[in-house]
């Protein structure tokens, strides 16, 4: 038997989800013929087969995920009989069975990685195990915060009623990763204010107009497109200006990357848009094409909300978020006027970049984003 095991899929990439399979058990299949579909937290792969004949065995199903090294499918080779899988275990115990009288006291043992642990005894642990029920989300009640059988039955029954567990596929499980290490990583700091574009000519295009603004904050204000090496404790300013753009689709959250935004015309940046995001809602979006980007902008009011805080993914130092454009009075000429307000949230790195580059760099994007055209 030939055992074919997922192959490194690269970008760092350690686990896929099977979407499906091309074959089933008992075909004969082609060397480079289509095998399976899977999904990383990138791109939709097709896996070739690397072998000529019977498929004996396929390892996991739709929706399963598999690591790196784990086997998906089973070849027999030429020549070789078939053998029955999952035949039963004849066995039987060896040697003496021990027997004694002696009753012992159960005792609680600390389980967890909260501080101090939390107290459980054996029984309840394996109660915990057979009910599905994680320990770490139970609020004890017994005497010295020890966890009662009663306490693990109460979770069970709310877990039973809000339904089972959604495991994170793909996009989702990889953005929460990516979340969670930037949020250990990055040292944030918000910092928000509106712009008044009451001047823009009707039909904007505002995410264009965004990215200009973007471009010009960048050129008077540097510090802030670059990338911070946390164990080397420096920084690297960039002279390109490669901007990720935070795309929302059902699956999770994607930053596609817009290359060298500050030598592109804008006919040729919305051309650039409207290909990428089409590349992302089809999942064809080439892996190179999701890395490498040296500042982000998100925008979220297309969706709604005024102000957020945006989160930074290392190496990169700062986020321009926009919120929903709206009217809003404001004072103008020394009387109340009615104008159109962008509101703006700037998240930095405070390892990286200072309170005044980054209160300059916003302004800079509010001047450039105030020009009428």
């Amino acid at each position: 038997m030939n055992i074919f095991k997922l192959p490194d899929l690269g970008e760092g990439l350690t686990e896929a989800e099977i979407v499906s399979w091309h074959v089933q058990a008992g075909d004969e299949i082609k060397e480079d013929q289509p095998l399976v579909s899977v999904e990383t937290a990138k791109a939709i792969v097709d896996i070739p087969s690397p072998f000529s004949g019977r498929v004996h065995h396929l390892y996991g199903k739709a929706g399963d995920l598999v690591h790196t090294g784990d086997p998906l499918a089973e070849f027999a080779s030429a020549g070789e009989p078939e053998k029955a899988r999952g035949a039963a275990d004849a066995g039987t115990v060896v040697g003496q069975v021990a027997r004694s009288d002696t009753v012992l006291r159960e005792q609680t043992s600390a389980v967890g990685p909260h501080p101090g642990g939390l107290k459980a005894t054996p029984a309840v642990r394996a109660l915990a195990h057979r009910l599905d029920v994680d320990l770490a989300i139970v609020t004890p009640s017994g005497p010295d915060g020890t966890i009662t059988t009663a306490d693990v039955q109460r979770v069970a029954k709310i877990l039973a009623e809000v339904g089972p567990l959604e495991p994170l596929r793909g996009v989702r499980r990889a953005m929460a990763r990516t979340m969670a290490s930037a949020h250990a990583e990055v040292v944030p700091v918000t910092i928000c204010e509106d712009a008044d574009i009451h001047a823009w000519p009707p039909g904007s295009d505002v995410t264009l107009r965004l990215i200009r603004a973007l471009v010009a904050a960048c050129q008077s204000e540097p510090a802030l497109n670059a990338w911070y090496d946390s164990h080397a404790l420096g920084r690297r300013l960039l002279r390109k200006i490669e901007l990720g753009i935070a795309v929302d689709t059902e699956e999770g959250l994607f930053v596609p990357v817009l290359r060298d935004v500050g030598k592109r015309p804008p006919d040729d940046l919305r051309r650039g848009l409207n290909a990428m995001r089409e590349a992302v809602r089809k999942r064809t979006i080439p892996p190179e094409e999701l890395r490498g980007y040296t500042i982000t902008l998100s925008n979220f009011g297309a969706f709604g909300g005024r102000y957020a805080n945006p989160i930074i993914v290392p190496p990169t130092v700062a986020i321009l978020g926009a919120g929903r454009i709206r009217p809003a009075v404001v004072a103008w000429n020394g009387q109340p006027a009615v104008h159109t307000i962008i509101p703006l949230s700037l998240t930095f790195d405070h390892r990286a970049v200072t309170g005044g580059e980054a209160a300059r760099f916003l302004m800079a994007v509010i001047k450039d984003l105030e020009i009428a055209a």
